[in-house]
């Protein structure tokens, strides 16, 4: 079976992690508020990923076409150069723990469950990971995102969700016409093995990113990406 859903993932919010991302002092009056909010999020939230095993039938100068849907990026189509199989994903924080978090009045408390979303997304990411690696014996992969770079825009997720099928039937995650998920606590990608130690980052010039993982290298596109 190509297509895995990883449902059953334990989500158990570090209270500690919690008020240090949100600056909370000791003895601070709104630790009760946060312990409660958290518990309350631990008994809801269902964080959920969903990702296929799928295979490259073409490639072009930049785009691949991956069980029969085409793929445009020159960089993506570059970095999977010497494979057969890509396993495209989403992960999230699930709609149960959105839509708790919407329910949430008071401003403050709406940015502490946003917060705590990202911390489901991440654990869902995990466990997506960890689930791909076990079914498959992966070695060393790579991921992109569409709308990571300007070389693989944010409408390229309509393509990445027709190979992964019914999306929001499986997980729950929709996309709108702009090409945004729901919940927004969810993440999108293509994993591929790679010799290389490469990272999206490593193309993107902005400043100051919080999610940077790598340095910018202003050579690297021209060094391996640009077409001769």
């Amino acid at each position: 079976m190509n297509e895995h859903i990883v449902d059953v993932i334990s989500f158990q919010p570090d209270l500690a992690e919690l008020v240090k991302r949100l600056r909370l002092k000791e003895g601070s009056p709104y630790l009760a508020d946060l312990q409660r909010l958290r518990d309350e999020a631990e008994r809801i939230a269902r964080p959920k990923a969903l990702y296929k095993i799928a295979f490259i039938e073409a490639r072009g100068d930049n785009y691949v076409i991956v069980d029969g849907v085409t793929l445009t990026s020159r960089v993506l189509r570059v970095n999977l150069e010497r494979v057969h199989r890509v396993f495209p994903y989403v992960a999230t924080c699930g709609v149960e723990l959105d839509q708790w978090a919407h329910a949430q009045e008071d401003v403050l408390f709406q940015y502490w469950a946003d917060v705590i979303k990202e911390m489901a997304v991440r654990v869902a990411s995990q466990a997506l990971f960890q689930s791909m690696t076990a079914c498959y014996e992966l070695g060393k992969t790579a991921v992109m995102s569409p709308g990571s770079l300007a070389d693989w825009p944010l409408p390229q997720q309509r393509p990445l969700f027709s190979i992964l099928g019914d999306v929001t039937g499986a997980i729950g995650v929709t996309l709108s016409d702009s090409f945004l998920m729901t919940p927004n606590k969810s993440v999108s990608g293509v994993r591929f093995a790679t010799d290389d130690d490469f990272a999206s980052c490593q193309l993107c010039p902005r400043e100051n990113c919080p999610g940077r993982r790598a340095p910018y290298d202003e050579t690297l596109y021209d060094r391996k990406y640009r077409k001769e």
